[in-house]
C-alpha cells in the first residue's frame, strides 16, 4: 500500500519512542529519519523488479539518427523488454564493440532499415540514458522501452511511495539504530533481522501473483 513521506518517517520514529512529527523537516532528528527512509526505499527497491515499478517510455526514431535519449529514464533502471513496436519485433541488446562493427561495415556505410539491435551509450547532461540502435532507421520507428524504473527520493512530506511499506519502514528502523546506537529495544541485528524477513515475505506475495519474476537480490 502507497504511504507518504511523512507516514513513514513518523512510523519510524514511533518505533524509536520519539514524539511523531507534522513535517519531516520539523527538526533534525526528522530530517535524519526521512534520509533513512529514502535509503531503505533505494533498498526496497533494487531487491526485486517490483510491478509497481514497471513503466514504458518510448522514442519516435528520425531517419538517418540512430542515438536516442530515453527522458526521463535515469541510469538505474531495469530492462524488461524493447519492442520495435511499429514492426511488431523485440529488439536484441548487443555488445557496444559490436554496435561499432556494425556502424563500420561496408566503408562506413551502415545500413538502414528497421532497428532491432540497442546498446546503451552514457547519459546526457540530465542524467538520462543514452540508446544506440541499429540498424539505423530509414524511416519514423515507435520503439518501446519497457523498463523498472526506481523511485525518485521523496522530498515532500505528501510524496508517496509505491514499493511495500513495512519493509521499508523495519529497513529504516534499522538503519536508526546503528545510527544512535542501541538501547533498551531491539538491537540493529534484530531489527535488521526483522526487516529482510519483511523483504521476503513482500517478495514472496508479489511473486505469487507474477510468476515471470523468480529471481531477487538478497538484502
Amino acid at each position: 500500500m502507497a504511504a507518504t513521506y511523512l507516514s513513514l518517517v513518523n512510523d519510524v520514529l514511533v518505533r524509536l519512542r520519539e514524539p511523531t512529527v507534522t513535517s519531516v523537516s520539523e527538526n533534525s532528528y526528522s530530517l535524519l529519519i526521512g534520509r533513512l527512509v529514502n535509503d531503505s526505499i533505494i533498498h526496497v527497491s533494487d531487491s526485486y523488479d517490483w510491478n509497481c515499478l514497471s513503466n514504458t517510455l518510448t522514442a519516435n526514431t528520425t531517419a538517418d539518427i540512430f542515438n536516442y535519449v530515453l527522458v526521463g529514464s535515469g541510469d538505474r533502471f531495469r530492462v524488461i523488454n524493447i519492442i520495435n513496436d511499429t514492426q511488431d519485433v523485440f529488439m536484441t541488446n548487443i555488445s557496444a564493440t559490436t554496435m561499432t562493427q556494425y556502424f563500420l561495415l561496408n566503408g562506413g556505410s551502415s545500413q538502414r532499415g528497421a532497428p532491432v539491435n540497442y546498446n546503451f551509450n552514457g547519459v546526457d547532461s540530465n542524467g538520462d540514458t543514452q540508446v544506440d540502435i541499429y540498424p539505423i532507421p530509414d524511416k519514423e520507428y515507435n520503439l518501446r522501452f519497457n523498463i523498472i524504473q526506481p523511485e525518485k527520493e521523496l522530498v515532500a512530506d505528501t510524496d508517496i511511495t509505491k514499493v511495500p511499506k513495512q519493509p521499508v519502514v523495519l529497513g529504516a528502523y534499522a538503519r536508526a539504530l546503528v545510527e544512535r546506537g542501541e538501547d533498551a529495544g531491539l538491537s540493529s541485528s534484530e531489527a535488521y533481522g526483522l526487516f529482510k524477513a519483511s523483504l521476503a515475505d513482500s517478495i514472496s506475495i508479489e511473486s505469487s501473483r507474477y510468476s515471470e519474476n523468480e529471481i531477487w537480490i538478497d538484502a
